[in-house]
């Protein structure tokens, strides 16, 4: 048998080789690359999607490059080519964001914490050692993968899976915190119908399967490839059309947030109250915390307060932080300011002392953190290390300082609502003396800024600052620092019970509060114990979060609390009626005659009845305005405005109805806490009137409850109430009111009758 001679190729078959191998290495090289800019959206810089191009590049060139070499070597040499661009990864991704340390110690704990950190990490994400470490290893190996299956192996359509698992990971991990990524899966598609559409590498024309067989035979083959085609085609159209209508519904379908199933970093028990931390520091003012130096800052403004954590929740027992953690980067999300706020930078270098935990002090709000791997919480603005805080930990924070405008804060108002429900919800159990407090400083005072400016006064007058005070602040301890005796340890605090009083306080007047621990240290140097401090922060809408300091002023004396604020008794007294007053006769009185003397004038008998009738006449036309202003307020109350406004009405005259009868009810509370109390005043009053029964037609606890509900109505859905329905809730109040006013004694229901409470309450 002769061998033919081997026919060498020629350069332009060579060339035309090259070509047709070029496509299926670039489509792999393009397909996983994509991932990289899939995930990239929710980074905050482009570094992580070139580092996964050039894991995509290397990985598929280095199984071109060694395609002639056995398939075991391969591997090895990909992992060592892998290893290398990994640290260099590593490496620019430390430059990158400014870490601390050495090669090797990044990338121990890059390798430690790396995917942990990736789904707990703030969006957008900083590309950092351990966020990046992830996805460039998986870039590269399935690049790997698809080299060798698709190239190797030549199944083109078995190679495109790991870039399409690796895609779809990208997806998962993005979740619902970036837009749909409808332009790069549409790129994503067409380019791998582009490798699937390129020739192979034979030289000339396919074989044909059939070539050398009977006619029978070959007519069977070919039927039966028809067939099997058909069948294939047939199954997959099948699935197209199962399945088509579960992707599409899936289209408009907010994707699962990944980060859900990871726990962010959490701070400890200590860490969770500071606030019990601030008498421990007041018995020890000398102990050094910090360090720090300050740079930035406006002109004469002093050192600027350093915050720990902002407290939000509070239970009746303890205030806690509340927070969630995300690990971030050096550049923190920047926030946008209160319209019409004054902001300047502040920069710090903060070396650590004493100061224990995890918390880390910074100067609100920070935007730049180095020196110190963190993680921020964004609604409160505050850091933690997660690995905790140790002395000589040395870290810079850029912050930005907001001045509200003093202007705008008389006339402001506070945000209500589900978003603010947290800083404005009032634990069960609030002692009644406290509310009492409460509702007298907030009718004292309409506008929100000046309800926390009296609450703040108030503090601030009445009660002492000592370092040896007691910590607490639940319930019970805050009604003994506001109420107990003061040679008894009660009306003194630290800064603790001033700041928690002030809280809850306002929250009873309806103001939006928390508490806020950090330190007000004297200038650059160390920031001791002594300068620890909590204070109370009120949130206005336009203006944001503003401190209130309601702090004794230095050398001051309070005074007593009794002076300002007495309990009011369950009943009010008849001397709250306002006797008329007679008013001065324009002329002075004729001198009585000598005895003996007749001048002619009127006798003292007729003098004294004139006067007295007069008084009468006086003190009548008083009542008698009084009754008909009071009737006048209940017809526009039940009468005027639409069906929402006349149930309103309506509830507000049971509400006057409970403070005539001495059981008044502050504004924290709910319909349904309302109508319970009035059902227990009601039934309370005519227990101790048993001689008064009960009317048949009299309210009962369903008809409070009733117009407890109507009220609810109007409020959460207006435009909801009929005519007829608010009809109802006036013959429901009107009922309630004359069923506690017949409970009582006659002169109290005169008095009810006339009192001029309810003209002058406020509305």
């Amino acid at each position: 048998m002769v061998t033919p001679p081997r026919v060498e190729p020629s350069a332009d078959g060579r060339v035309a080789r090259a070509l047709r191998a070029v496509p299926v290495p670039a489509a792999l090289i393009v397909l996983v690359a994509l991932s990289g800019v899939v995930l990239g959206r929710v980074y905050a810089d482009p570094l992580l999607t070139r580092l996964m191009a050039g894991a995509a590049v290397g990985s598929v060139l280095v199984s071109v490059a060694a395609r002639r070499l056995p398939s075991w070597l391969v591997a090895p040499l990909s992992v060592a080519a892998l290893a290398g661009w990994t640290l260099l990864s590593l490496r620019l991704a430390t430059a990158h964001a400014a870490l601390p340390g050495g090669l090797g110690e990044v990338t121990a704990d890059a390798a430690r914490n790396a995917i942990p950190r990736l789904l707990t990490a703030m969006i957008p994400v900083e590309p950092a050692p351990d966020t990046v470490l992830v996805p460039v290893v998986a870039a590269w190996l399935a690049g790997l993968t698809a080299a060798e299956v698709a190239l190797r192996a030549g199944r083109v359509l078995l190679g495109y899976l790991p870039p399409a698992l690796l895609y779809a990971g990208a997806l998962y991990v993005v979740g619902p915190n970036a837009d749909p990524a409808i332009g790069p899966t549409v790129l994503f598609a067409a380019v791998a119908a582009a490798g699937l559409a390129t020739p192979g590498r034979r030289d000339g024309p396919a074989p044909d399967p059939v070539a050398g067989l009977s006619p029978a035979v070959r007519a069977a083959v070919r039927l039966r490839l028809v067939a099997a085609s058909a069948a294939g085609l047939a199954v997959v159209v099948a699935l197209a059309a199962l399945l088509a209508p579960v992707v599409a519904a899936q289209v408009d379908e907010r994707p699962v947030d990944p980060r859900r199933y990871v726990e962010p970093p959490r701070v400890e028990s200590l860490d969770e109250n500071p606030l019990i931390r601030i008498s421990g520091w007041a018995l020890n003012p000398d102990q050094r915390l910090l360090d720090v130096r300050t740079s930035g800052g406006a002109a004469g403004d002093g050192s600027p307060r350093i915050r720990l954590a902002v407290l939000s929740d509070y239970d009746g027992v303890t205030w806690r932080v509340g927070a969630t953690y995300r690990n971030a980067g050096r550049i923190l999300p920047a926030a946008e300011p209160a319209p019409n706020a004054a902001t300047d930078e502040v920069r710090q270098e903060i070396t650590v002392g004493d100061l224990t935990g995890r918390l880390l002090p910074a100067v609100p709000t920070p935007r730049e953190v180095t020196g110190a791997r963190v993680a921020y919480d964004p609604a409160t603005g505050t850091l933690i290390r997660p690995e905790g805080l140790a002395p000589g930990l040395r870290y810079e924070v850029s912050s930005v300082r907001e001045r509200p405008d003093a202007n705008l804060l008389p006339t402001a108002n506070v945000p209500a609502g589900d978003e603010v429900a947290r800083v404005l919800r009032v634990a069960d159990g609030a002692p009644e003396p406290v509310r009492r407090l409460a509702t007298q400083l907030a009718e004292s005072n309409g506008a929100p800024y000046a309800r926390a400016d009296a609450i703040a006064t108030f503090l601030a007058e009445h009660y002492r600052v000592t370092a040896d005070a007691p910590s607490g602040h639940a319930y019970p301890n805050l009604a003994f620092f506001l109420f107990g005796p003061r040679n008894g340890g009660g009306q003194r605090g630290t800064s603790e019970q001033f700041a928690a009083a002030f809280a809850v306080l306002g929250r009873l007047a309806g103001l939006p509060t928390r508490v806020v621990v950090g330190f007000e240290p004297k200038g650059d140097g160390p920031v001791r114990a002594a300068d620890a401090y909590a204070w109370p922060e009120v949130l206005f809408d336009g203006v944001g979060w503003v401190p209130f300091d309601p702090m004794p002023r230095p050398d001051s004396e309070p005074r007593p609390v009794e002076e300002d604020f007495r309990p009011q008794p369950e009943d009010p007294p008849p001397s709250e009626v306002p006797a008329p007053t007679e008013e001065p006769s324009a002329t002075p009185p004729a001198a009585a005659p000598a005895p003996g003397r007749n001048e002619g004038g009127l006798g003292t008998p007729v003098l004294v009845g004139g006067g007295a009738g007069g008084l009468l006449l006086v003190v009548g036309a008083v009542l008698a305005v009084l009754v008909a202003m009071r009737r006048r307020l209940t017809r526009s109350r039940l009468d005027a405005g639409d069906p929402g406004e006349r149930v309103a009405g309506a509830w507000r005259e049971l509400t006057d109805a409970l403070r005539l009868a001495g059981h008044p009810v502050g504004p924290d509370l709910a319909a349904a806490e309302v109508a319970e109390r009035a059902r227990r005043t009601l039934a309370e009053a005519r227990a101790a009137r048993p001689g008064e029964g009960a009317a048949s037609g009299d309210p009962d606890g369903a008809a409070v409850d009733e117009l407890a509900g109507l009220l609810n109505q109007a409020g959460f859905a207006p435009g909801s109430v009929t005519p007829e329905q608010a009809e109802r809730a006036a013959r429901l109040s009107a009922g309630f009111a004359d069923a506690l006013r017949t409970a009582r004694s006659r002169w109290r229901q005169v008095l009810w009758t006339v009192h001029p409470g309810p003209l002058r309450w406020r509305r």
